[in-house]
């Protein structure tokens, strides 16, 4: 391992972060790794052949016999319009999705072999065994059908994590309908436009939810989503509180009357290998949500091996992956690439601090995770919660292997989870991936890629990733520039639900007709390659600050600030200033012991231990004088999405909304918000700037 602290090239207004620190791969870690260093360069010799024997893991009722047809954009008869592109995997061949992570393993004899862990916020486990597995979806299968849900239809689950909801979306995958997962704890605003957008026959939902040791009644949500939609017929109910709830005779019916009555046999259908798998929606602050569609053979296929690969997935594994069943991430991570692979997982209903803050230290030790994925917001929570150790008295012996995913992990997060939980020994797999990318594009393998903190290190075998110019051309090392993927990958969203042209536009027209594969795709992340081939992600494309012509990563410089003991976690954002065209804002969350009441912000010292010098100081040590934020507010919490990431947008728009209010002028709509995992966020941030006073520095924009 070399050690040498985080510094930055001082090269002008693209500086961008240099991590010096690295950690090679551990020999005995290496000697039994299931992928080794010479895959680089048998894929890129052939990267279509990769896939295709990425793809014969699977079971196949019929075999392909194109592995990819791409039609990448070009100008149509229409002067200055493009064609949509299109990508089909595996013409030709058949599947069944949900037959490859179940029933494939319970004819290998595996079927005693527990599939997942599955423990309530309250306490309660369960232990399911493929065999189980297998008899429950089968159930699921046959109720669903019972209902009129057949292939192509859209079902719309509204569930928490809890077995039911891993059994329902396996069950559509069986019978070919197409699943779309919404978060449980989405208002019904949310959930009814996925079910309008869908166009979906059946909706499944719960009588409520445990959040934070409470039962939470859900299904008059449900209810108000689901009022007067033509198209939906039906709504399932699981008993999960046994609350008292409101009933629409004819439409709603109970799970364990419908399920558990139904046959445990069903024999499941062979699907084309384009035979739509799930829609995912995006998040975002501007517009509606996209609606992703994702199909079966590419999307498994890549699923499968990455997880084999990058989590160099054992037989004797225990997975968690702690996200929301609803995320992307749980979809590949949680429900189909691990039970592709015959492993053993836990899921977990709750919040990390339920009913104290050792939860998932317990849940590691209870049933020996040996493979812990999680998400870099709740690492740095962590970190405020415990300091520079872990409580004493549980046994993590069991890891082997940890995750991350999501925003890009600040480096100092980064070691801090290797020196706790890795034991200053284990493999951190920093994954950069999108809902729109199905799986990771960016990640090490832990057997053979020296790892760096904060960086994803480079493009997994079969996946070509590029830091571009506006034109399209390669950066230098070490220079910003747009992520772009260069040639089509199996995982890759095929299209928009109901909208191919936003498809086209938000992710192929800007560099349509570059390259061999006659387009790149845009991911829509500002990134930047170092000289030893690591991929730094800085933030989305427009979360870069422009200060008197400086372009400055938002992210670069959280990491800097939350490197302070007294700060859990920055959101920096770009806020109009006459002077610079945009001044630097830093919202800022206190560390355990040093968090003040809901709506306390300055621009000063606090007696808490949030000092706006003190971070400006060491902002400018950090990056350099000029990305010293004008402005620090201590607010109580973030806006994020599921996945984690801060939406920055959201405070500079806030920070604008307060500006108009105050100057009697009507604030522009903040956008959509509806899929923030905390949306109170925001009415906590709009009340710490509504009580700062007249001639604060922040409203003078």
């Amino acid at each position: 391992m070399t050690t040498a602290p985080t510094t930055t090239a001082p090269t002008g207004p693209e500086a961008r972060l240099v991590e010096n620190r690295s950690f090679p791969p551990p020999a005995a870690f290496a000697a039994r790794a299931n992928v080794g260093p010479e895959e680089y360069a048998r894929a890129a010799a052939d990267p279509v052949g990769f896939w295709e024997e990425a793809a014969r893991r699977l079971e196949w009722r019929t075999p392909w016999h194109t592995a990819l047809d791409w039609a990448p954009p070009t100008p149509d008869p229409t002067p200055g319009e493009l064609s949509v592109p299109s990508a089909r995997w595996f013409e030709g061949g058949t599947l069944n999705v949900a037959e490859n992570c179940v029933d494939r393993h319970v004819r290998a004899g595996r079927g005693e072999k527990v599939a997942l862990h599955v423990e309530g916020e309250r306490g309660d486990r369960l232990a399911v065994t493929y065999a189980d597995l297998q008899e429950r979806v089968s159930r699921a299968a046959n109720a669903l059908e019972s209902l009129g849900v057949g292939p192509g239809d859209r079902v719309v689950v509204y569930l928490p994590v809890i077995l039911e909801t891993v059994v329902v979306t396996l069950a559509c995958a069986r019978i070919g309908a197409v699943h779309s997962l919404v978060f449980g704890g989405f208002s019904a605003e949310a959930v009814r436009f996925r079910l309008q957008d869908t166009g979906a026959k059946l909706l499944v939902t719960s009588d409520g939810q445990f959040r934070r040791g409470k039962a939470v009644e859900v299904k008059s949500a449900a209810d108000e989503a689901a009022a007067d939609l033509p198209d939906l017929e039906h709504v399932l109910v699981v008993r999960r509180t046994g609350q008292e709830i409101a009933w629409t005779s004819g439409r709603d019916h109970w799970w364990d009357e419908i399920v558990d009555p139904a046959s445990p046999v069903h024999e499941p259908r062979a699907f084309d290998a384009e035979h739509p798998l799930f829609i995912i929606y995006t998040s975002g602050t501007t517009g509606k949500p996209k609606g992703l569609v994702h199909t079966g053979g590419g999307y498994l296929a890549h699923a499968a091996w990455a997880h084999w690969a990058h989590f160099d997935a054992k037989e004797d594994d225990v997975h968690w992956c702690t996200a929301d069943l609803a995320w992307v991430t749980a979809h590949t991570y949680e429900i189909y690439g691990p039970l592709a692979n015959g492993l053993t997982q836990v899921i977990y209903e709750g919040t990390p601090d339920t009913p104290h803050r050792e939860r998932h230290l317990e849940i590691i030790e209870r049933y020996g995770v040996t493979v812990y994925y999680t998400a870099p917001t709740l690492i740095r929570t962590f970190m405020s919660w415990f300091g520079e150790q872990l409580p004493a008295g549980h046994d993590l012996s069991s890891l082997r292997l940890l995750g991350t995913v999501g925003e890009s992990i600040n480096p100092e997060a980064w070691v801090w989870l290797r020196r706790t939980f890795g034991r200053d020994e284990l493999p951190i797999v920093d994954t950069w991936w999108q809902s729109e990318t199905g799986a990771a594009m960016v990640a090490p393998l832990p057997g053979a890629t020296t790892l760096k903190p904060g960086s994803a290190t480079r493009a997994l075998p079969g996946i070509d990733v590029a830091v571009v110019d506006e034109a399209g051309e390669e950066v230098e090392p070490g220079r910003a520039g747009a992520l772009v993927v260069r040639r089509p990958w199996p995982g890759m969203a095929r299209t928009v639900w109901g909208d191919p042209e936003r498809y086209r536009d938000s992710y192929w027209r800007a560099h349509a007709g570059r390259g061999e594969h006659g387009g790149f795709y845009l991911a829509g992340d500002s990134a930047s390659i170092d000289a030893d081939g690591c991929l730094w992600v800085l933030g989305r494309l427009d979360d870069v600050v422009n200060v008197s012509g400086h372009r400055l990563s938002t992210i670069e410089i959280e990491s800097a600030l939350v490197a302070d003991p007294a700060v859990a976690e920055a959101g920096v954002a770009g806020v109009a200033d006459p002077v610079t065209g945009q001044a630097v804002a830093a919202f800022v969350t206190a560390s355990e012991g040093g968090a003040t009441a809901d709506g306390a912000g300055s621009d000063g010292a606090t007696p808490d231990g949030i000092d706006a010098a003190r971070l400006r100081a060491l902002a400018a040590r950090e990056i350099g004088p000029i990305a010293k934020p004008r402005h620090v507010l201590e607010v109580a919490d973030l806006p994020k999405t599921r996945s984690g990431k801060i939406m920055r947008r959201l405070l500079a728009d806030l920070v604008h909304a307060e500006r108009d209010r105050r100057a009697g002028r009507t604030a522009a709509p903040l956008g959509d918000v509806t899929s923030l995992q905390n949306p109170d966020a925001v009415d906590a941030v709009g009340r710490t700037l509504e009580g700062l006073p007249a001639d604060h520095p922040l409203l003078a924009g």
